[in-house]
């Protein structure tokens, strides 16, 4: 079953990435959660080891454009559908490269895309 990334992702239940794990499971999303903490949110455990066997299909960022870098090469070699720049993720370079290894980019808000059912 292809997957969604979390990438950001925390224990506190105030952040986003929190919101949005528990948001992608009541809709019976699978997800995958990676942040620098481990921990679990719901029934998802927070992966602090990179996976490159990761079967993805949407990557969705809650990491602020610098600490982005570090990911770039990792998505991309994940070959993922899509990938999900939530407010104040957004990286114009690494839009540009997202769209030339053929991987779709989406300017959107998780949380928001599954209120309105058009995740």
């Amino acid at each position: 079953m292809k997957q969604t990334l979390v990438i950001g992702a925390t224990t506190k239940e105030d952040r986003y990435a929190n919101r949005a794990i528990r948001a992608l499971r009541s809709h019976k999303h699978a997800v995958v959660a990676y942040g620098l903490k481990s921990g679990t949110v719901e029934d998802v455990e927070i992966e602090t080891e990179w996976n490159p066997d990761w079967d993805i299909e949407t990557v969705t960022l809650y990491v602020n454009p610098q600490r982005l870098e570090e990911f770039r090469d990792k998505i991309i070699a994940l070959k993922p559908k899509r990938v999900i720049f939530n407010p104040g993720t957004e990286h114009p370079e690494f839009i540009q490269e997202l769209q030339e290894n053929h991987i779709h980019p989406e300017i959107a808000c998780t949380l928001v895309m599954l209120s309105i059912g058009n995740y």
